[in-house]
């Protein structure tokens, strides 16, 4: 510039470069309004989704279902190894089903041992309606005289002797002639297996208030509250050497069936249920399908739990005493009286 010293000069160029530091200086600063980086700032984690409560349902469910097909197998298949768990051939059972969709199941109970070889020592009919959740049992005294369709015609005898005759299927054709109750399936369990089942459900013994004192076959049972192996708990129910005779021998097979009802139903022993359905259905020779067990027994078990209901026949009033050479002494009974009390029991 014209009429500028040469000190100014100087001066101004010195304040030039200064300027251009600070630009630059500027330059290299990040602004207020940039966003900060994120170099060196570790990310955040995301959170872990939490299992919902359906899937630990669902683990406790596969588990239980695990250990119940554990503990079936083990009953079901201890009992097919069992030598002295034999099986006889049987005839065709023809069942029916009831008319109000209730089950009705034939229980025989056979004696391979003695004077009743080839009868059966026991004769129930189970019944349980799946509208009122109630469980009943008919139980009907071997020396009931009635008439046995037999393929000669109608033979009279004691009821028990259909099932040497038949089967159970002359059992079932027997007591729908005499009695008009369809029965839609079977199951024939021998005395020598009875009590392995009872010793499955109930190890420690099983709850008997026992009636009196008494002896069968070397085994002791004394009166009052005990615990009964199942040996002792099937010698106390075949007892009948007594003034009662077989109206006292049915009435205890009923207290043990009642004894093993409610213990198979507690919440205490439910972890149980699953062998004992293996060894049920290992012991004994049967038409009932696994399904008809688990849907009767869920049906049951996730009910009030109303008492079992028992029902003897002869019903009081309905028979006398006779007796004839070819069968001995037997019940004779008024047919269609114990029809009725046996269709307005199950009824209810």
């Amino acid at each position: 510039m014209p009429g500028m010293s040469r000190m100014d000069k100087r001066r101004q160029e010195e304040a030039k470069k200064h300027e251009t530091k600070d630009k630059k200086s500027d330059r290299r600063q990040p602004s207020d309004a940039q966003p900060p980086t994120s170099k060196g700032v570790p990310p955040k984690k995301k959170p872990k989704k939490k299992k919902s409560w359906g899937f630990w349902v669902l683990i406790v469910l596969v588990a239980l279902i695990a250990l119940s097909g554990v503990g079936y197998a083990k009953g079901y298949f201890t009992a097919k190894m069992d030598k002295d768990n034999k099986e006889f051939e049987m005839t065709a059972f023809k069942g029916q089903k009831s008319q109000n969709d209730s089950v009705n199941i034939l229980l025989l109970g056979s004696d391979s041992r003695g004077e009743d070889q080839g009868r059966s020592d026991s004769i129930m009919i189970a019944h349980y309606n799946k509208k009122t959740k109630q469980p009943q049992i008919v139980s009907i005294m071997r020396d009931t005289f009635v008439g046995i369709p037999t393929q000669d015609g109608l033979e009279y005898n004691k009821i028990n002797a259909a099932y040497s005759y038949g089967g159970p299927e002359m059992v079932r054709q027997t007591i729908e002639n005499n009695f008009g109750i369809p029965i839609q399936y079977y199951a024939v369990v021998n005395f020598d297996s009875f009590p392995k089942i009872i010793d499955v459900l109930a190890p420690r013994g099983l709850p008997i208030t026992a009636e009196k004192d008494l002896e069968v076959e070397g085994t002791v049972i004394k009166k009052g509250q005990t615990n009964l192996s199942g040996h002792e708990a099937l010698q106390y129910a075949r007892f009948r050497k007594d003034a009662e005779g077989d109206f006292g021998r049915v009435r205890r097979q009923q207290q043990v069936m009642s004894a093993i009802t409610k213990q198979a139903t507690s919440p205490l022993h439910a972890w149980k249920l699953p062998e004992m359905l293996g060894a049920v259905v290992g012991y004994t020779q049967t038409d009932v399908p696994l399904s008809t067990y688990l849907s009767v027994g869920s049906s049951y078990l996730f009910s009030s739990h109303k008492s079992l209901e028992i029902l003897t026949v002869p019903v009081e009033g309905s028979w006398e005493n006779g007796y004839y050479d070819y069968a001995g002494s037997v019940l004779e009974i008024n047919e269609e009286m114990n029809k009725q009390a046996i269709q307005k029991f199950f009824s209810k």
